[in-house]
């Protein structure tokens, strides 16, 4: 599993940084996935190999413009670019009739399908690769987060009580590995006495704007990676007594650390804070309040930077 930041500013943009957006994607698979889609997502795709065709399904973590501004113009590009299979749009309820609006008064036509579904009622959303799920956050409108975790794990066979049962390897072996019951000497044999699964199912967990990190406890009880906003330094949320709800770096650190987290990407990072650690505040300010409490992986986002979580859990930066 791959993720590639298309957007680490909040609110605004800057010169290094776009509003927020996340690609993420399954080896194997032909197509990817979109968290959130703030003003100019479309022009960063310019810069990767993505493309709106294969573009599997969009998830807006709320209603805010620096996380959605950019789904009408993405939605238009597509129909240009001549998608016509069916888009997953999984978003607050909110977002339907944004969308619906748009296209009755610009005259916008998609010629694909647009499968809307409410976040505020989704169970679980699946496909071929990922299961999705999605989990209720503490900011000014309805926020959520999306759990990603991977469908389909690589499964060994036991072979050697395959062997020491006496069913000759070949076809046999081949059909229980793909989940197939087999019948052999008279016995009806399940794939699941035989298989074994040497990695853990891969869980990469992408939150809106949240100022409660403890809310994502149970979801990240078996994730790998946190995607998480870090707005703010301690200092700078105590001058405005937080009022916007965001989360600061310490605090979504220490939440981290106590869940034991393997991994932490933080973003979302206000304009404020400059690239040139030569000057105050700059990005560094976050990065020391982060790694004071956490001590896991911990990493800051940059707007086109791709992590790459292995199948052995490992994460890293890609490239």
């Amino acid at each position: 599993m791959e993720i590639a930041f298309l957007g680490t500013s909040s609110g605004t943009p800057t010169k290094e940084r776009n509003v927020s957006g996340l690609a993420l994607t399954v080896e194997g698979s032909r197509g990817w996935y979109l968290v959130d889609c703030g003003e100019a997502t479309q022009h960063q795709l310019l810069h990767t190999s993505l493309s709106t065709v294969g573009l599997k399904a969009v998830f807006i973590t709320h209603v805010h413009g620096d996380h959605c501004y950019g789904l009408p113009g993405l939605l238009a590009s597509a129909a240009m670019a001549g998608r016509t299979v069916p888009l997953q749009l999984v978003a607050p309820e909110g977002i339907a009739g944004w969308i619906d609006a748009t296209c009755a008064l610009t005259a916008l036509h998609l010629p694909f399908e647009l499968k809307f579904t409410p976040t505020e009622s989704l169970a679980v959303w699946r496909d071929e690769d990922v299961v999705v799920e999605a989990i209720p956050l503490s900011h000014r409108v309805p926020s959520y987060a999306y759990s990603f975790t991977e469908a389909k794990r690589e499964a060994r066979l036991n072979t050697g009580k395959l062997i020491r049962e006496g069913v000759p390897q070949g076809p046999l072996w081949g059909r229980l590995k793909a989940g197939e019951r087999i019948e052999h000497s008279g016995r009806t044999l399940l794939p699941g006495d035989y298989l074994h699964y040497p990695n853990e199912a891969r869980r990469i967990v992408v939150a809106g704007d949240n100022d409660q990190p403890e809310l994502l406890r149970e979801a990240c009880a078996e994730a790998q990676v946190l995607v998480h906003e870090a707005t703010y330094t301690r200092e700078v949320a105590a001058r405005n007594d937080n009022a916007f709800q965001h989360c600061t770096a310490e605090r979504i650190a220490a939440f981290a650390e106590s869940a034991g987290l393997p991994n932490l990407v933080l973003t979302h990072f206000s304009a404020r804070y400059q690239a040139d650690t030569t000057r105050s505040p700059s990005i560094a300010d976050i990065q020391m309040e982060a790694a004071a409490r956490y001590h896991g992986g911990l990493f800051l986002a940059e707007d086109f930077a791709r992590y790459r979580l292995s199948k052995k859990g490992e994460f890293e930066l890609a490239g």
